[in-house]
């Protein structure tokens, strides 16, 4: 654990760099947000379904925009990371935009002892899963949280196309294994998804490829039932290079290669 510790540590300060790059980016687009009040994705929104008037916690929420976007929906939000700036920038977001919403800072497997209060909705935006080492204590935090009866909900990189080389101009090549045992992909990069021309000072990070039935499991063990499980062929971000960006600002594969599944969606509730 001491090593997962370490390699966290450094996944937070790489992190805490993120969280003053990302709101200046086109990606995340915060001056639109704050304007026109955007909403969840349609994948989130249909598996979250009606929550005002529910209390709702996001977990790993970096700086909050979609944990606004839970409290926009009506929900009584809380969200939580681990980067002190992105939790600064999250509670100064939402005083600007006069949004009720509370902040926790805090690693995903500390929160039992950071946070007292159980929720009606637990949510996992994109992306986040990865960046944990230890899958069945992260579910067990969610089953922790969750109110007997209260709805789980994830959207998250499929972990299928986790395995392909994202710097491959013009194939699809499968570069990083599926299944995971023992260390973590340890990679050093400049640049984001978010802005791949910036360049960073806290390079290094270490992310945890969890095959979906490892997920699906962990979440039952965990004391949860499973309602919904979708698998789509696009994605929120550009996942590999050769993906362009459609109407609706989901990023697809074009026509000629084959179908792939770039996201995943869970729905739970707890027993």
């Amino acid at each position: 654990m001491s090593d997962s510790r370490t390699q966290m540590d450094e996944n937070r300060a790489h992190w805490d760099e993120m969280a003053t790059l990302h709101p200046t980016t086109e990606f995340y687009n915060l001056e639109g947000f704050k304007r026109d009040r955007t909403q969840l994705d349609s994948i989130v929104r249909e598996q979250l379904g009606d929550i005002a008037g529910k209390s709702a916690l996001h977990l790993q929420c970096h700086f909050g925009m979609d944990t606004l976007r839970l409290a926009w929906m009506g929900a009584q939000a809380t969200g939580a990371d681990f980067s002190p700036t992105a939790i600064a920038t999250a509670r100064a977001l939402a005083d600007e935009l006069e949004t009720p919403a509370t902040f926790v800072e805090s690693n995903v497997y500390d929160l039992l002892d950071n946070l007292d209060a159980q929720f009606d909705v637990v949510f996992t935006s994109h992306g986040a899963i990865t960046w944990l080492p230890d899958i069945r204590a992260w579910a067990r935090v969610v089953g922790h949280f969750l109110k007997p009866g209260g709805r789980f909900v994830i959207v998250n990189g499929h972990p299928a196309t986790w395995m392909l080389d994202d710097e491959h101009p013009d194939a699809l090549v499968i570069k990083y294994p599926y299944f995971v045992t023992g260390s973590p992909l340890t990679l050093e990069q400049d640049g984001s998804y978010a802005d791949a021309s910036a360049s960073i000072s806290n390079k290094r990070t270490h992310s945890w490829n969890h095959p979906l039935g490892e997920v699906i499991t962990a979440l039952i063990d965990a004391g949860l039932t499973i309602e919904h499980v979708g698998e789509y062929s696009y994605c929120s971000w550009r996942m590999v290079p050769l993906m362009y960006e459609d109407s609706e600002g989901w990023w697809q594969l074009p026509e000629q290669f084959p179908s792939l599944p770039f996201l995943f969606s869970i729905r739970a509730s707890k027993r």
